[in-house]
């Protein structure tokens, strides 16, 4: 994952009105927010306008919130929330086509079907490398470059850590489009990493 997990020091903070605990929340989640709330409404400005709208409710809610989810789950879904209701008429619907494209292009198997060059594990691609800051810098650039719903699904599930059920409620998915749709996200990343890796990109 590219992203802390929960600090409970960061929320006890937040509970004391300390704003340099709630700057550090708004850095750490807000391009996410704006990624969720981009999944159901129509252009950045209203994205942002989710995203801002969230943590405003963030604030006058903060007390109430009960430790049963994380407090990221409790996060993005009052976003997935507000998002759904401001593009409620202007949801941008994305199909989800299971089987629409390879995940890995067809040019890298031969005639007989076998490999030609096979890909590398993206976790061999990515474990203790993400402190390169080459290698972290391209993996951001190639989340921001996948289309929807690939961006957002990876972000959540990867960057984020949320789980595959968690990712399916929060953006109304089934969990078997979850999975492919996660699927085909790393392998477009993992395609950007291994030319990063060999030295093609910086």
């Amino acid at each position: 994952m590219l992203s802390p997990v929960d600090d409970p020091g960061l929320l006890d903070g937040i509970l004391r009105g300390d704003e340099k605990s709630f700057a550090e929340l708004v850095t750490r989640y807000h391009p996410t927010l704006i990624r969720v709330a981009g999944y159901y409404v129509g252009d950045r400005a209203t994205a942002e306008d989710v995203a801002q709208d969230t943590w405003v409710a963030v604030m006058r809610g903060v007390d109430r919130f009960e430790g049963r989810s994380s407090f990221k789950t409790w996060l993005l879904r009052i976003c997935a929330n507000r998002a759904r209701t401001r593009g409620t008429g202007d949801r941008r619907m994305v199909p989800v086509d299971l089987a629409a494209e390879p995940s890995v292009p067809g040019s890298r198997f031969n005639d007989a079907g076998m490999w030609s060059e096979p890909p590398t594990p993206f976790t061999d691609l990515v474990d203790g490398r993400l402190d390169d800051q080459v290698v972290a810098a391209a993996v951001r650039r190639a989340i921001a470059d996948l289309p929807e719903p690939h961006q957002t699904v990876v972000t959540l599930r990867d960057v984020e850590g949320l789980s595959t059920a968690e990712v399916a409620r929060l953006l109304e998915l089934t969990e078997a489009n979850v999975r492919v749709i996660v699927h085909r996200g790393r392998a477009r990343l993992r395609a950007e990493l291994e030319v990063v890796m060999k030295g093609g990109r910086s």
